[in-house]
């Protein structure tokens, strides 16, 4: 990161005192980590992007409780994102109104062959998620993050609110009862819709909203 650059630590106590834009930077910085999470656990690319929606919208509502241990956002994001999902369909409910009030995504092209690639995507990690779902909740939720999003351990630990050790021994029994190793899911699903490459939305979190 360039030494100019803004940490995680510096736009979050500027985001924490209301500032949208420095929260805006939080989400390009880090959006596309928690959809590609989201993607991976629901093989779903709806589902994903209303759900990186609702770990934001979160994250901003608690803004004024939340601070960051280790300097970075993502195991705080990784951990909202883990608590969402257990209830994502409740929790997508929930929130339908408030994520009504956010800026509309911008309209991409999407081809035939596109479309094809999205459904060959999602059909590819419903496979892979089939390869683990004999492993009790908390197992896949350790060998998702360490396995397949690469933290390391504290920030496993972190995110998931658990001791190191304790995350350890749930990793190495989700190892043993998986006769091989998980399939890889594309380390890259995508971006999230209606945020590509070169655009710079700020999602708008108002006061209203909290």
């Amino acid at each position: 990161m360039n030494p100019q650059t803004p940490t995680d630590a510096e736009l979050w106590r500027r985001a924490r005192d209301g500032d949208e834009r420095a929260f805006g930077t939080l989400f390009d910085r880090h959006a596309r980590t928690v959809y590609n999470y989201c993607f991976r656990r629901t093989a779903s690319w709806s589902e994903a992007e209303d759900l990186t929606s609702v770990v934001f919208l979160e994250t901003w509502r608690r803004r004024a409780h939340v601070s960051l241990p280790s300097g970075s956002m993502l195991p705080w994001l990784y951990g909202v994102a883990t608590n969402v999902l257990h209830n994502h369909r409740r929790s997508l409910r929930r929130h339908r109104q408030a994520l009504s009030r956010l800026p509309a995504p911008v309209p991409q092209p999407d081809g035939a062959d596109e479309a094809a690639e999205r459904l060959d995507a999602e059909r590819r990690m419903r496979q892979v998620m089939d390869s683990i779902k004999t492993l009790p909740r908390h197992d896949r939720e350790v060998l998702v993050l360490c396995v397949w999003e690469g933290l390391g351990y504290a920030e496993a630990a972190e995110a998931l609110g658990i001791p190191v050790g304790t995350l350890r021994s749930r990793l190495a029994r989700a190892r043993a009862r998986l006769r091989d190793a998980p399939p890889e899911p594309d380390p890259e699903p995508g971006p999230v819709p209606g945020h590509m490459k070169g655009e710079r939305p700020t999602p708008h979190f108002s006061e209203e909203t909290s």
